[in-house]
């Protein structure tokens, strides 16, 4: 039986471009089929590299504390908050000066902290791991991917998670804190106090999660997550303080692999849709893809894959070809394999795009080409077959060429690890951090539950979120996450809100919330899933994203997180329009708004490389030869406010597109548009234009040729412009 990437999701995808509000434009619905929560069987013990603990304490009697204290700063993370105020070492340090087991009173060994209402599997017996066995340890030959077995519960999404955790020393580490002092020690028996602690990344924060070792179990088995080993509990202790930030067991049931890599890791899940993006038959977006996969798993990130069930029946059935619908399959390595034997090897470019996978049921694998017994491994040298960890086993795991691996599989999960290190050789992200909720009012100006564009009146009264992107061109990582309703036991497992975003490019200068829908450049898909995510290339200029639900009034709060090459500013637009100070009365207060979009401009002077203006006459003409094209520019001003756009490199029709947004206090006052060329020493003007905006036009486009400026202002100059100006009286028009 399967593993779950979502669960009971409703996906709404939109158009990447979509038209203004007023142009008909709506959201698309569409259906993620569901698939199936299951329970992982016994699978064979495999060799293991890790951690080895000691065993055996002396029972003792059992205390109840508190220990409420904040955790302060820890040598892996920035900060580390107690989750519910529970210091994991007062809280210890109490219970070995009583002599007394811990007993964790936030999470009691009760029936509510194993269901929402009512029992459901019987009688259960909290028992303490030295009640289950003789010698217990928190790992037995080290940690694997293949000592998790599912138990009485739907949460293969988090064992799967688990299993993915286990094969990454460096983040198992950050999970589960301190191994060796929570370690079972023969040698020190009354250092044990039935306390262990683990951590998780919620909600924009690591969480330092304490609990007592008391697990349920029935007729003497442990009913949910449990090792291979009898007396290994490493997975039945971290899934019991999952399921105390969760609430209950209960809540655990269904859910999405991809979250529990997030929270193991504080990473960003990206979701791939391989049907949607062609990589079947697209040879050129699938070696993009493989160079994106490798470097996620190169970097330590988490990847989980599955093949779509479409129908009940297709759930759990197995392929000819060996494959599993409807289940989750870890990716555990990324290859290119160089194929020939010795000095051929060596010198030929041929490299195969190779991907390893692990079926969680330690069994069942592919049996297509390159399986583990098949003939084509023969091209591959024995050294090369070494070091790749081919065997003839069914244990489960298996490689599969990546052309293959497209042609089977529908959805891949990628866990990025965001590097934020400026120590790191590799590509440093700059983050940014936003908290915001969305909260319904009945004022317009103060709603801030809009639903999507589909809302066209409510659309805009959602939060905004302002970036910049400062270079000509840059990778863009957002991630919107909502806080989970599962997490909330008074209200149940309560579903998701449908969520996503949309980005607008907008005024370089925009300071106020956007009153009118601008350009939409990119939108991430609407889903109830607790992250949705984008990564797009965005050119330089200033954006807005808007986090919505997919219908209006619907309130809960998320966690906005921007990540880029350069700092990208981002903080949230509050302000509607200029506010009022004291100063106002003395110095005025704008009467209008204008919004200046410059469009482009033809036929500029061209000029040689020291920025020398052609066509001054014929002699100089021939002279100077062929005119060349420039580099150019335009500066906007507006009663002392300039707005630059970006430089248009090599060329004499230079298509600007920018646009400012001035609030003026002079109407009558003009708006100069100059346009200059970038030169080594000194920019060249080239030109100019003013204009005087009529607040009777709402939109206007003029197309007008370039003058001189100061006393030959009246002089034409070669070039015209192209430019449409907005106006409203009213300032939170625009």
């Amino acid at each position: 039986m399967g593993t779950t990437f979502y669960f009971d999701m409703v996906v709404y995808r939109f158009p990447v471009v979509a038209p203004p509000l007023d142009a008909g434009g709506r959201a698309e619905l569409r259906q993620r089929t569901r698939e199936s929560v299951v329970r992982i069987p016994s699978s064979p013990r495999r060799a293991r590299a890790g951690p080895a603990g000691p065993p055996k304490e002396d029972p003792r009697e059992s205390h109840v504390a508190t220990g409420e204290a904040s955790l302060q700063g820890c040598s892996m993370f920035t900060s580390v908050k107690a989750f519910e105020g529970q210091q994991y070492s007062t809280l210890k340090r109490q219970c070995l000066q009583s002599g007394l087991l811990f007993e964790d009173p936030r999470f009691p060994a009760i029936d509510d902290s194993l269901f929402y209402l009512g029992n459901r599997i019987g009688r259960v017996v909290w028992k303490r791991p030295r009640e289950l066995c003789e010698d217990p340890h928190l790992f037995v030959d080290g940690i694997s991917a293949h000592d998790l077995h599912q138990g009485q519960l739907g949460n293969c999404w988090f064992v799967a998670a688990c299993s993915s955790l286990a094969s990454r020393e460096s983040l198992w580490q950050k999970v589960i804190p301190d191994w060796k002092e929570q370690e079972w020690d023969t040698e020190k028996p009354d250092s044990y106090a039935g306390i262990f602690h683990f951590r998780f990344w919620r909600f924009g924060e690591w969480v330092d999660v304490v609990i007592d070792d008391r697990l349920p179990t029935v007729d003497n088995q442990l009913v949910y997550c449990h090792s291979n080993d009898s007396n290994e509990f490493w997975s039945a202790l971290v899934e019991k303080a999952y399921a105390k930030v969760y609430g209950c067991y209960e809540a655990l049931d269904g859910g999405n692999t991809a979250d529990a890599l997030v929270d193991f890791t504080g990473g960003v899940s990206e979701p791939v849709d391989l049907l949607e993006g062609q990589m079947a038959t697209d040879e050129v977006a699938r070696n993009q893809l493989f160079e994106r996969v490798l470097k996620v798993h190169n970097r330590d990130g988490l990847i989980s894959c599955s093949i779509r069930a479409t129908t009940v029946e297709d759930m759990e059935a197995r392929l000819d070809c060996g494959l599993v619908k409807g289940h989750a399959y870890a990716v555990t390595d990324v290859r290119k394999v160089r194929l020939g034997h010795g000095l051929l090897a060596f010198f030929k470019s041929e490299k195969l795009h190779m991907i390893r996978m692990r079926n969680p049921w330690g069994e069942k694998e592919w049996s297509g080409p390159w399986s583990d017994s098949s003939e084509e491994w023969n091209k591959v040298s024995k050294s090369e077959r070494e070091k790749l960890g081919v065997t003839v086993q069914d244990d489960g795991e298996f490689w599969m060429t990546f052309d293959d691996f497209c042609q089977y599989f529908t959805d891949l999960i990628l866990c990025r690890l965001i590097n934020t290190s400026y120590l790191s050789i590799h590509k440093t992200w700059e983050e940014e951090v936003i908290q915001g909720s969305w909260v319904h009012r009945q004022d317009p100006l103060r709603n801030r539950a809009g639903g999507c564009i589909n809302h066209k009146n409510t659309f805009l009264q959602n939060p905004q979120y302002v970036f910049d992107v400062k270079k000509v061109e840059d990778e863009v990582l957002i991630c919107l996450q909502q806080k989970e309703k599962r997490a909330t036991p008074k209200e149940g497992k309560g579903e998701n809100l449908a969520i996503g975003f949309d980005i607008h490019r907008v005024e370089v200068n925009r300071k106020y919330r956007m009153h009118t829908a601008q350009q939409k450049v990119a939108g991430s898909i609407y889903i109830n899933s607790r992250c949705v995510f984008l990564r797009k290339e965005m050119k330089e200029g200033r954006y807005i994203i808007i986090p919505t639900t997919f219908d209006p009034g619907q309130q809960g709060d998320f966690l906005l997180r921007v990540f880029t090459d350069v700092p990208s500013d981002c903080k949230e637009l509050t302000l509607d329009e200029p506010p009022q100070t004291c100063w106002t009365g003395m110095c005025g207060y704008p009467q209008l708004v204008t919004q200046v979009h410059v469009l482009n401009a033809e036929g500029l002077q061209g000029q040689d490389s020291n920025g020398e203006l052609h066509c001054l006459n014929p002699q100089k003409k021939r002279l100077l030869g062929k005119a060349q094209a420039v580099d150019s520019y335009v500066i906007i001003t507006c009663e002392g406010e300039r707005v630059r756009s970006p430089v248009q490199k090599d060329t004499r029709c230079p298509n600007f597109d920018v646009k400012g947004l001035f609030y003026r206090k002079k109407p009558k006052e003009g708006i100069h548009i100059e346009i200059y060329n970038r030169n080594m020493i000194v920019d060249t003007f080239l030109g100019q234009v003013i204009l005087f905006s009529d607040p009777n036009e709402r939109q206007e486009q003029h197309t007008l040729h370039l003058r001189d400026k100061g006393s030959r202002q009246d002089n034409n100059l070669p070039g015209t412009l192209t430019v449409r100006l907005i106006t409203s009286t009213t300032l939170t028009n625009i």
